[in-house]
């Protein structure tokens, strides 16, 4: 019996008669489903794709876009036209037509952006409004004066063919929101307008000029003033306040509104982490695959989720922050299957209207995500020694070789297992010390960091201990595994009142020992736009580059950017390039934010934490 690739299974001839074996139970559901199909009424069909679609949705962003930009432009001529000042002698209409025209330009532009992330949620919105829209325009031309106008007519055919182009392209717009998405912006709208009334309130109290509004009274000019411009005159006329307060509650209101639409909106986060059977999928292919790429262990994080090619051989680990599926390294498995692995996890981020990133993917998995549409900026280079070659001797070697020189006649001692050799208890006890010696509350790391020690299920990590003469701990180097014959450093911490270059004795110490543990490579840090330091200090280079190395040293004052490719050089090390990819360009910003979070350099403040399911 043989197996077709695409057709189903290929049989052989079978024997007739009591004598044929009984098909499997997969191959009589199928018949079963096909005898059903055949006999129904109305068998279900695949619709032809409407070609119309995905222009009609275009279209439907450019129409919003256009929309947003002429309320902007329109509120700020009209609010600064000769007309408007002669009859703006207190100084306040202008500040509600610019609050009121950027509202509504900041609104459509915001739909704009949920309607090009094709947000089903935006499409029924817009459908909604440019429905009832359509329908009171076309009341209104019943009125002989309205209907003389010939700008009405401009307008009703807008609308219309707005709303005929969101009709056309109903399909394209399939990307799921969060189902808690309603619930959590009517708590937000109740919450703010609490927060924001009671703050108005303050505000109208204090400042009124005559002091004759109670606080009922200054409650209900607040509340009015946050859902609507009122003019002078026409409600709680007794209460004068300065402009500027009129100002700033129209403003809390429009902060408030902008809020509540974007929790309305905003993309579901991703909430199935990795759990034990993927975990399990995932060694079996690092066991296989893993020499590919130093960074594989780290898909091992257990705040990352993963994705499977049809197949099984492959995987994308990521992780959703901000509305950024962010990928990590490069996919996991037999590169044969990547195309798989890539296009399942893209299909994800489109059904969810999230911004797909990679962070730290080798050359030869950026072609592959190349393929699929995404662009490529070189972020870095990883420092990859080779343990054969590495040698202390020449004169480019002297200032590590004093080093290593000046902490071995310290009395400094090495000692190198793996994790697996070392009992639970000191085990446990060497995690603890990491923690003291942590710079921060927590981890950093995503892309090229575990996030736990002392993990039982990492029994093949190797750690590196220094202690000093009299045996007390004061440093050490933990690294995954690299495949069967490599490590990457995964953990580095020492005690700060410690010597300098006692790291790089431990780094050395272990290439030195490196043949008794089978290890030929060994991945140190990643050294982030190394290209710019190596080249911007040079004779020769363009002033764009000297300004951007002049800004990358001022900001490694704060974050070790220049000490990282300083520390790394040191070992002449094999420079190998990583790569981030990206959908477009406008997106950047975005994503290096959400790649600050995952690294541990921003945090943000969450209510509760996610659980493994």
């Amino acid at each position: 019996m043989g197996t077709g690739s695409a057709g189903g299974t290929v049989r052989s001839p079978q024997p007739a008669g009591p004598d044929r074996p009984a098909r499997t139970a997969r191959q009589k559901q199928r018949q079963k489903q096909r005898q059903k199909q055949k006999h129904s009424p109305h068998p279900r069909q695949k619709r032809p794709r409407n070609r119309l679609a995905p222009p009609a949705a275009a279209l439907t962003v450019g129409y919003l876009r256009a929309t947003a930009a002429l309320n902007v432009l329109g509120a700020v001529w009209v609010s600064f036209g000769a007309d408007i000042r002669r009859h703006n002698a207190q100084d306040h209409f202008t500040p509600y037509l610019l609050t009121a025209g950027l509202t509504s330009g900041a609104v459509t532009l915001f739909l704009a952006v949920t309607m090009r992330r094709r947000k089903r949620a935006a499409w029924i919105l817009n459908l909604v409004l440019s429905g009832l829209l359509t329908a009171a325009v076309a009341l209104g031309m019943l009125w002989p004066d309205i209907r003389r106008h010939p700008q009405n007519w401009l307008s009703l055919a807008l609308t219309a063919g707005f709303l005929a182009a969101l009709l056309i392209a109903r399909r394209e717009f399939h990307a799921k929101g969060d189902r808690a998405n309603p619930l959590h912006a009517a708590l937000t709208a109740a919450a703010g307008l609490v927060v924001t009334a009671l703050v108005g309130t303050g505000l109208v109290a204090a400042t009124d000029a005559r002091r004759t509004a109670g606080l009922t009274d200054a409650a209900g000019y607040a509340l009015l003033r946050l859902v609507w411009l009122v003019p002078d005159g026409t409600a709680f006329a007794s209460i004068a306040v300065p402009g500027w307060v009129d100002l700033a509650i129209n403003a809390m209101s429009t902060a408030l509104f902008a809020l509540v639409l974007f929790v309305a909106f905003r993309s579901p986060r991703g909430r199935a982490l990795l759990c034990p059977r993927d975990e399990e999928r995932l060694r079996a292919l690092l066991d296989a695959y893993g020499e590919r790429d130093s960074l594989g262990y780290f898909a091992l994080r257990r705040d990352k989720s993963v994705i499977w090619s049809p197949s099984g051989k492959s995987a994308v680990a990521y992780r959703v922050l901000g509305g950024v599926s962010l990928a990590s390294g490069d996919p996991i498995g037999d590169p044969e299957a990547w195309p798989g692995a890539i296009g399942a996890w893209l299909d994800e981020a489109r059904r969810h209207a999230w911004v797909p990133a990679v962070m730290g993917a080798s050359e030869e998995a950026g072609t592959v995500y190349a393929r699929h549409g995404l662009g490529a900026l070189e972020l870095g280079d990883e420092a990859v020694v080779d343990t054969a070659g590495f040698t202390l001797d020449g004169r480019a070697m002297r200032t590590v070789r004093q080093a290593y020189h000046r902490v071995l006649r310290s009395g400094c001692t090495v000692r190198v297992r793996r994790h697996g050799d070392i009992p639970a208890a000191e085990l446990s006890a060497l995690a603890a010390r990491a923690d003291a010696w942590r710079d921060g509350p927590s981890e950093r790391g995503f892309s090229m960091a575990l996030g736990r020690l002392g993990d039982p299920a990492d029994g093949r990590c190797v750690m590196v201990e220094c202690t000093d003469g009299r045996g007390d701990l004061r440093g050490l180097l933990s690294f995954v595994p690299w495949g069967p014959r490599g490590l990457s450093l995964d953990l580095m911490r020492r005690d700060r009142t410690a010597d300098n270059g006692l790291v790089e004795f431990m780094v050395i110490e272990l290439i030195h020992r490196s043949p008794a543990l089978d290890i030929d490579q060994i991945s140190l840090n990643f050294a982030m736009f190394r290209y710019v330091f190596e080249r911007g200090s040079r004779l020769g280079a363009g002033p764009v580059l000297r300004l951007w190395h002049s800004l990358l040293t001022f900001c490694s004052r704060w974050w070790q950017i220049e000490s990282l490719y300083r520390a790394n050089a040191k070992f002449r090390p094999v420079w190998e390039p990583r790569y981030v990819l990206f959908g477009k360009s406008s997106e950047l910003p975005r994503i290096g934010l959400a790649g600050a979070r995952a690294e541990g350099f921003l945090r943000a403040p969450r209510l509760r934490r996610r659980t493994r399911t």
